[in-house]
């Protein structure tokens, strides 16, 4: 019993790292810093997302496979787009809508990107979770039953590994994707009637950056296939980071 708490101890710290990481990197943008309680809620809420994420995803997908008249590639990439990437971008915005937006601690454009990317985060550390537990379960299966000994040894170098990926990968992109989604919202602080459009053009655009990720590591094949995705992390930390400076002069200037 021991010995499994223990491994549960390893598979919840090297899936929660990645997102601590990012978030600690992320919440020094912000020269007023957010309520520690307020954080904690945000990620919390972000991880619990995973449930209806799952679940929405599940009943998309199965919608698509019984819509007949869509061909293999089609249904897979509105799967991608939509049926993945836009559900949970929508619910990882809901967290913000239902949680964060009327609180008197969001009082600054800059709280919107802050706070999208620690629900994206908290997202983003139960999928991590969700993955490495799969991890752990496929080798104590094939390795742990023909080698036990080397079983320990394996298991945390392949958390490590897969930690390490979803650090340089999924759990940035979730980041990113998410304070597009902030910088839109940041926006509408100084354009309040276009509340709206605004937040839709973000949903449309951190969507559109999840799914094009998770299409191309998917289907894009040879030598692109880790060139696009490294270039998309790329040109989406870059407006991120354009993102935050921008709204900060908006505020100085208002």
């Amino acid at each position: 019993m021991d010995h499994d708490l223990f491994n549960y101890s390893v598979y919840i710290f090297f899936g929660a790292l990645p997102s601590l990481l990012w978030l600690q990197f992320y919440l020094r943008k912000d020269v007023k810093p957010e309520p520690k309680p307020m954080i904690l809620k945000v990620f919390f809420y972000g991880m619990l997302c995973t449930i209806p994420a799952i679940i929405l995803e599940i009943a998309f997908y199965r919608q698509m496979e019984a819509l007949s008249f869509f061909s293999t590639s089609v249904a897979f990439a509105i799967n991608t787009f939509l049926g993945v990437a836009f559900v949970e971008e929508a619910l990882k915005f809901a967290v913000i809508r239902l949680k964060v937006l009327n609180d008197p601690e969001f009082d600054e454009p800059i709280d919107a990107m802050i706070y999208m990317i620690v629900a994206a985060l908290g997202f983003a550390a139960a999928e991590n979770l969700l993955v490495l537990f799969s991890v752990g379960k496929q080798y104590s299966a094939e390795i742990g039953f023909l080698f036990p000994f080397l079983r320990e040894q394996t298991l945390w170098q392949e958390l490590f590994q897969v930690s390490l990926l979803r650090f340089l990968g999924a759990t940035f992109l979730h980041a990113l994707s998410s304070a597009i989604i902030g910088f839109f919202l940041g926006l509408s602080f100084f354009k309040k009637e276009r509340r709206g459009l605004l937040i839709g053009a973000g949903l449309l655009f951190g969507s559109f950056l999840h799914g094009l990720y998770n299409f191309s590591i998917i289907k894009v094949e040879n030598s692109l296939d880790v060139f696009i995705p490294f270039f998309l992390l790329i040109i989406a930390a870059v407006f991120v980071s354009l993102g935050f400076k921008k709204l900060t002069q908006m505020k100085q200037s208002a």
